[in-house]
């Protein structure tokens, strides 16, 4: 097993935009020939856009892209500059006069910081297709990161600066990433279990632990959530990306402390973009990995904004 980059997996290309002073963006993936593709929700309260192609009782066998975007339900406009850019490229589903491109969204909360009256919209959304035909995406204050933050548990007062994470592992001719927005209630962990983002302490300088305060507290704030998406060249029906999306809620668990409240939106999509063959239990099992992998980076990359600290000023 070793580690690439995600832009080596075929057939996808990677783009974000964003607007850093009012701290939202979105970022986008895309495959312009198709991709079965999948979705788990866990959190309670998701923004979400054309979710139900992918159950399997929808007839939508692939779809074209997946935008993940800030602006809670308000960026849910910006799918449609995915659409016309992918339209006038001639991608999506014929249908006679004109195609139809399948694109998927989900919206991080992020109305908090920044200003919230900017949201991600048709225009942000066409430039960060734009920005995809370079497939060289950004970690950490970039695109449906710019306005992810993490540790609320206590406001934004005792908060951290989140991001855009991504990361990629490839076993055999296997390739799996994961690209993801972390705007998380609790606090995200290393891979030992230490805390290495979150809610802060009296002092600022180290963390007070999400999961024991919101035992004291016994209630949560609204705001949150975590979205992302798995991309893989494995060979996959809609079905079995499903089920590895729902693998790969095991890395949000994994990274992240609480996770999957009744205020929180959190999300995984999962795309197959290749023709490689493989076994669902593999592919879903390195899924979790990538994803705890790119929820560390998504705190780990991201830098202090909107006076608020990042990873890098708390753990020195």
């Amino acid at each position: 097993m070793r580690e690439i980059s995600i832009t080596e997996i075929e057939n996808i290309k990677i783009g974000s935009a964003e607007n850093s002073g009012a701290a939202t963006g979105c970022t986008v993936i895309i495959c312009e020939k198709g991709a079965p593709a999948g979705v788990d929700v866990r959190g309670g309260g998701p923004a979400s856009r054309e979710t139900e192609l992918l159950s399997h009782q929808a007839t939508c066998s692939a779809i074209h892209a997946v935008l993940l975007s800030g602006g809670s339900a308000f960026g849910l406009d910006a799918a449609g500059g995915v659409m016309e850019y992918l339209e006038n490229k001639g991608v999506g589903l014929p249908v006679g006069a004109t195609v139809v491109p399948l694109v998927c969204q989900s919206c991080i909360f992020d109305l908090g910081i920044g200003d919230s009256g900017i949201r991600p919209d048709k225009e942000m959304a066409k430039r960060a297709c734009e920005n995809a035909e370079l497939n060289a995406p950004r970690q950490g204050n970039y695109g449906a990161g710019a306005g992810a933050t993490v540790g609320k548990l206590m406001g934004p007062a005792y908060a951290m600066k989140s991001g855009l994470g991504i990361y990629a592992l490839q076993l055999g001719g296997l390739k799996v990433g994961a690209v993801v927005a972390v705007n998380a209630m609790g606090d995200v962990l290393a891979e030992d279990g230490h805390i290495i983002a979150g809610l802060l302490n009296d002092g600022k300088n180290g963390f007070r632990d999400s999961e024991k305060t919101l035992y004291e507290l016994a209630e949560a704030p609204g705001g949150n959530t975590t979205i992302g998406a798995i991309v893989t060249n494995g060979k996959f029906t809609k079905a079995q990306m499903t089920k590895i999306a729902q693998m790969a809620q095991d890395g949000y668990s994994r990274a992240i402390r609480p996770v999957h409240t009744t205020m929180d939106g959190d999300t995984v999509y999962a795309m197959s973009v290749g023709d490689v063959e493989s076994n669902v239990d593999l592919c879903g099992t390195l899924a979790a990995r990538v994803m705890a992998g790119a929820i560390r980076n998504a705190v780990l990359s991201a830098e202090a904004a909107h006076g608020l600290p990042c990873a890098g000023d708390i753990n020195r």
